[in-house]
C-alpha cells in the first residue's frame, strides 16, 4: 500500500491558519457583536461607544449645573464639591471625546454647547439617560431663590450622580475597552462618595 506523503511545513502552517480563522469566526458569532481595535490596539465594542457618547452628555449637564452655582451664596463644603465635580468631569469629557474621535464616531452635542445654550438640544433624547434633568427642571433650578438653591442643587445632583453610577454599571458589565471600563469604575466610586457627602450635608 502506498503511503501518502506527510504534509509539508507550509501546508501545516496553512491548515493551522485556517483553523484559527474558523475559531475566531465562531467566537465572534457567539459573542453577538464584533469588537473593533482602537488606536492603541485594544478592542472596543458598541457598549463602549454608547458609554462614551452618553456619558459626555451626562457629564455636560452636571457641569451646566455647576455653572449655576456661580455667584450663589454656598456653604464652603458645597462650593468645594462643585469645584471637585468641575475638576473631575471636565477632563473626563475630553478623554471620552478623544476615544470617539479615535474610533471614528461622531461627537455628541451637549447642553453646554453654544448652539444648545438656549436649551435647543433634544430634551427627549437626554431624558432617556438616567438621572438627567429636563429643561424645565434646569430652568427651575436656575431661578430658585438663594435660600432654596443649595438644597435643590444637591438634591438634583444626587439624582444625577445615581444615574451616572447606573450607566457606569452597564459599561462595567458590557464594555470591552479597558480604559473605558476603568473610567466607569472610577466614576462609580467617586460619585458614590460625593452622594454620601451631599446626603450628610442635607442631614439625611
Amino acid at each position: 500500500m502506498t503511503r501518502k506523503p506527510a504534509p509539508t511545513a507550509r501546508a501545516r502552517s496553512g491548515l493551522i491558519a485556517g483553523l484559527v480563522a474558523l475559531l475566531l469566526a465562531a467566537l465572534t458569532a457567539c459573542g453577538g457583536e464584533t469588537a473593533d481595535p482602537a488606536a492603541n490596539g485594544a478592542a472596543y465594542n458598541d457598549a463602549d461607544v454608547r458609554f462614551a457618547t452618553e456619558m459626555i452628555q451626562h457629564h455636560a449637564q452636571a457641569l451646566q449645573m455647576v455653572d449655576l452655582t456661580v455667584g450663589r451664596a454656598l456653604d464652603p463644603e458645597v462650593q468645594a464639591l462643585a469645584e471637585a465635580i468641575l475638576g473631575a468631569q471636565g477632563p473626563e469629557i475630553e478623554t471620552m471625546t478623544t476615544w470617539l474621535t479615535d474610533w471614528g464616531q461622531p461627537i455628541p452635542s451637549t447642553s453646554r454647547d453654544h448652539v444648545n445654550a438656549d436649551g435647543g438640544h433634544d430634551d427627549s433624547e437626554m431624558m432617556d439617560m438616567p438621572g438627567m434633568m429636563s429643561g424645565e427642571e434646569m430652568a427651575g433650578l436656575e431661578t430658585a431663590p438663594d435660600a432654596e438653591f443649595q438644597t435643590l442643587w444637591m438634591t438634583a445632583m444626587i439624582r444625577h450622580h445615581e444615574g451616572a453610577i447606573q450607566m457606569a454599571g452597564v459599561e462595567k458589565a458590557e464594555g470591552r475597552f479597558p480604559e473605558a471600563v476603568e473610567l466607569a469604575e472610577s466614576i462609580a466610586s467617586a460619585q458614590a462618595a460625593e452622594i454620601a457627602e451631599m446626603e450628610l450635608l442635607l442631614g439625611r
